[in-house]
C-alpha cells in the first residue's frame, strides 16, 4: 500500500506564476500597452457641475496634450459646416474622431462671424471694433473680446481693444461678447437679479494651456454665469460665446446645453479631434 503524501506547504508553481502575472506583469502591460492593440483616445476632462442651484457642463482642454481648432467652412466645397454633427461626420470620413466640439462666437444674420475669425493662421473676418447699440445684441454689450490660440500653443482671452493693442498674430481666434470677466472682475454691465435668462456658453484660459469651456443646462443670467467662471472655475478673464443656441459635445457623453430644437447653424465651431 502506497504511503500517503502530504500536500506541499508552498503554492503550486502554476499558482505562483499567476500571482506574478497579476501583481507584476499585468500592470506593466496596461502601462505600456499590449502590442497589436490600438490605444483608445484619451478622454477630455468633462464633468457636470452644480453652482448656485443650476447645472453646467464644464470641459477642460489641455493644450499641451490636445490640439484645439476652429472650423467654419468645409475646405473642399467652401460650404459652412453649420452643425457639430456635420463636422463630426466630416472628421469620421477622414478617419478623425471628434472628441469635443462647441459653438464659437456670435455671428450675423447671414450666419457669418460678426467679428474676428482666424482659422489656421488665416484671418477670415477682421477684428470688429464698432460700438453698436447694446439693445441690438450681446456683441454690443461692451466690452466684447477675443479668445485666441497663438502659434506657440498658448491661449488667452483679451478685450477686443487689448487684443488690437497687443498686435500678436493668432493661429485660431474668435471674437464674441460681452466679456464675462475682465482681470478677475465681473462685467460692470451685468445686473445681479436680471430677469434675462438664457442658456449660455463661455470660455476662459485658466492658464496659458488650460482652456475651460462651460455651458449652462438651464437658462441663467449674465451675472450668475460670470460668477461661475470667477468663483467656481477660478478664471480671471472669460468670454461669453453665445446664448440659447449653445451646445457642447463630448465623445461618449453626447450634447449638453440648449435643447436641440433651439439650435441654429453655427458660424465657427471649436473642435478637438483625436490624434492619429
Amino acid at each position: 500500500m502506497r504511503p500517503s503524501v502530504s500536500p506541499p506547504s508552498h503554492p503550486f508553481p502554476a499558482q505562483r506564476l499567476w500571482r506574478v502575472l497579476q501583481h507584476v506583469l499585468l500592470p506593466l502591460l496596461l502601462l505600456v500597452g499590449v502590442p497589436g492593440c490600438a490605444p483608445t483616445a484619451r478622454a477630455l476632462d468633462s464633468r457636470e457641475l452644480a453652482f448656485e442651484g443650476q447645472n453646467y457642463r464644464v470641459v477642460h482642454v489641455n493644450l499641451k496634450r490636445e490640439r484645439l481648432t476652429l472650423h467654419w467652412r468645409e475646405p473642399a466645397s467652401g460650404q459652412p459646416f453649420g452643425s457639430i454633427e456635420t463636422l463630426r461626420q466630416w472628421g469620421e470620413q477622414r478617419g478623425q474622431r471628434l472628441l469635443f466640439a462647441a459653438n464659437a462666437g456670435i455671428y450675423d444674420h447671414k450666419f457669418a462671424p460678426l467679428g474676428l475669425y482666424v482659422e489656421n493662421g488665416r484671418t477670415v473676418v477682421p477684428l470688429n471694433l464698432a460700438h453698436g447699440n447694446p439693445a441690438s445684441g450681446n456683441f454690443s454689450l461692451l466690452p466684447n473680446g477675443v479668445f485666441a490660440v497663438y502659434p506657440d500653443g498658448h491661449a488667452a482671452v483679451r478685450t477686443s481693444a487689448a487684443f488690437k493693442a497687443e498686435g500678436a498674430s493668432a493661429q485660431w481666434a474668435t471674437q464674441s461678447g460681452p466679456m464675462l470677466l475682465i482681470d478677475g472682475k465681473l462685467n460692470e454691465q451685468f445686473i445681479d437679479d436680471s430677469s434675462s435668462l438664457k442658456w449660455r456658453s463661455g470660455v476662459c484660459a485658466k492658464t496659458p494651456t488650460d482652456v475651460v469651456f462651460a455651458v449652462s443646462e438651464a437658462p441663467v443670467n449674465f451675472h450668475t454665469f460670470g460668477r461661475l467662471f470667477r468663483d467656481e472655475l477660478g478664471c480671471r478673464d472669460a468670454l461669453y460665446l453665445d446664448g440659447s443656441i449653445s451646445q457642447l459635445y463630448v465623445d461618449g457623453e453626447g450634447y449638453a446645453g440648449a435643447p436641440a430644437f433651439m439650435v441654429k447653424p453655427y458660424a465657427g465651431i471649436f473642435a478637438v479631434f483625436a490624434k492619429p
